[in-house]
């Protein structure tokens, strides 16, 4: 596994939004790292989208970085936007869900 980032430009100024694109009924993904310790991947939700409740092995902090999400941890919504963050702790059943169009970047430390 490679532990480098991928898919970023380095040593150059960036906004995190621009780096992953919106697609009509969809959810975009961009990955930046993953191997045994951490995972980086930007999101692009569009409206009503949705990744269904699921279970991580690792602690994930999410940061909105664009719109509306709705975050449903063990059963109890959260409703973040632009610049709010929440973690969804390790081994908790938590599904992510478009209220708008949003984007996200996903930290998971395994």
């Amino acid at each position: 596994m490679n532990g480098k980032l991928k898919n970023i430009e380095k040593s150059t100024k960036l906004e995190m939004k621009e780096l992953v694109q919106y697609a009509d009924g969809q959810i975009v993904s961009k990955t930046l790292v993953q191997n045994r310790a951490v995972s980086l991947t930007l999101f692009a939700f569009e409206k009503g989208e949705e990744i269904s409740t699921h279970e991580s092995g690792g602690d994930a902090l999410v940061t909105v970085l664009e719109g509306v999400g709705r975050f449903t941890i063990d059963g109890e919504p959260f409703i973040l936007k632009e610049g709010e963050s929440i973690v969804m702790p390790a081994k908790t059943p938590h599904a992510v869900y478009g209220e708008e169009r949003f984007k996200m970047l996903l930290n998971v430390v395994f």
